[in-house]
């Protein structure tokens, strides 16, 4: 099935678009769109006169003049593995996809910089770096089909953020296809460049709403010679973040992750993942995954990993602990952890919020925001789970035993704001690593300052006068 010719001015440069990136980069088949109108939660569906493909930067080039001379809306998708709507169509717009750039440019052990296309797999670039014995420390759930352009364009954070850091900290230079077509090359694999303003932290984050990331400079690190994961019991949070900094402290800051999830979350994954094993009987009401990585030899840790864990449980501050003794078994309390969101769906309706705090805060958190959801929304089941180690919080709200699903979801706008004041008075963000998209531009536009608002929208309106970049998204 073909979507309906285009006519007038709009048509002319719909065509024109096609000729530029060819059969292999145009598709406007209703089946063959439709994973790319989609959007992972279900809460948008999408429509666009076409998904356009360029295999290239030239040829991203082209079909933005073209898009910005016609003032035909661009919205570009990576992996399409978005939280926030943020790369969703609407109406005439194009997708831009860039899934044909996957080209691999450079590779420098040396200066420990990967230089990669936008559409490169995020599980590739790690792969790659990994057979160079080198390691690209961004790790999300989705690594097997986000990809780095993505990643960058919503400045992404991972499991690894406490150690490595976010996107941002992990992008050296970027390839930048501006809206009216004219292209940036920042593809520095420079760590000092202090020439002007820092027009890559500007991209990075801006979710495809001031210019197209096409290519990317990455940072790379030594590959750790030695891993060493356990999952610790604990009674409060308070304990938990005891356990980080003593870890933290006698390692000389080596913890690559730290994981809490709640008893609800881990009964979740337990009752309906495959595989997935509750390790503690009865359940503690906290656990905490705990990963500490360095050295160049296996094993080399793992003396120090036993001290300090020992030494948390004389002082009463875990009151079990799983340590892993192979690969396989550390995969298997890897899988608890990433299982959540997957489990979350089979408890019916959730209501979603990303947020973080200062570290330091996140008891405090919790202990405000879990008493408020529940006498907001009588018997819902609050799921938090998420990133202590950098303060990013996953707290997530499961419909009532028995609740009509659409009933429940209609509470997502009272709820995000009683958990969101929260943490705005905690001094946090409502938006950690997920970024805004089309989900939370009400929740910007409410939170954010005004001057930080109006700065916004002049740098955007320099930059894509026209409005074509993302459409809706991130300023609504």
């Amino acid at each position: 099935m073909q979507s309906p010719s285009f006519t007038g001015g709009i048509g002319a440069a719909l065509e024109k678009i096609r000729e530029c990136v060819g059969d292999a980069g145009w598709i406007d088949d209703a089946g063959a769109m439709a994973p790319y109108l989609d959007e992972q939660r279900g809460l948008y569906r999408g429509a666009a006169a076409a998904v356009v493909c360029p295999a290239n930067t030239a040829e991203v080039s082209q079909v933005l003049a073209l898009c910005n001379d016609a003032g035909i809306g661009v919205v570009p998708q990576g992996g399409n593995t978005g939280l926030c709507g943020g790369a969703v169509a609407t109406g005439d717009q194009i997708i831009l996809s860039l899934r044909r750039m996957r080209q691999l440019r450079a590779l420098d052990p040396v200066n420990r910089t990967i230089t990669v296309e936008a559409g490169c797999i995020l599980a590739e670039i790690q792969q790659t770096a990994s057979d160079e014995g080198l390691l690209f420390p961004l790790s999300l759930a989705a690594e097997g089909s986000c990809q780095i352009g993505g990643n960058l364009a919503t400045n992404a954070g991972g499991t690894n953020a406490l150690r490595y850091g976010i996107a941002r900290d992990l992008a050296l230079g970027l390839e930048v296809v501006l809206a009216n077509g004219d292209v940036w090359d920042g593809l520095s694999s420079l760590k000092k460049d202090n020439t002007g303003y820092d027009l890559r932290d500007l991209f990075i984050g801006s979710e495809g709403t001031l210019g197209i990331i096409t290519a990317a400079v990455l940072r790379l690190f030594p590959q750790p010679g030695d891993v060493q994961t356990a999952l610790v019991a604990v009674e409060n949070v308070e304990q938990a973040l005891a356990v980080l900094g003593r870890m933290q402290d006698a390692s000389d800051g080596r913890v690559s992750a730290c994981e809490l999830m709640s008893a609800t979350s881990v009964g979740f994954a337990a009752r309906h993942i495959p595989d997935c094993r509750a390790p503690f009987d009865p359940a503690p009401p906290w656990v905490v995954l705990l990963e500490l990585s360095g050295g160049r030899r296996v094993g080399e840790l793992r003396p120090l990993f036993d001290a300090v864990l020992e030494e948390a449980l004389d002082a009463g501050e875990i009151s079990d602990a799983v340590i892993a003794e192979s690969q396989t078994q550390a995969a298997a309390l890897w899988r608890l952890r990433e299982s959540i969101p997957e489990a979350q769906k089979h408890e019916g309706g959730s209501i979603k919020h990303d947020v973080s705090v200062p570290v330091s805060s996140v008891p405090e958190f919790l202990r405000r925001a879990i008493p408020a959801v529940e006498a907001l929304l009588p018997g819902a089941r609050v799921c938090p789970f998420g990133h202590l180690g950098d303060g990013n919080i996953h707290f997530n709200v499961s419909q009532p035993f028995g609740a009509e699903t659409p009933a429940f979801l209609a509470e997502w706008e009272r709820c995000n704001r009683v958990v969101h004041d929260i943490v705005v008075a905690l001094h946090g963000s409502f938006s950690a690593e997920h970024g805004i998209g089309r989900l939370k531009t009400t929740e910007l536009a409410h939170y954010k300052s005004p001057v930080a608002v109006q700065a916004m929208r002049q740098i955007k309106l320099a930059l894509d006068p026209r409005g074509i970049l993302n459409p809706g998204a991130v300023l609504a």
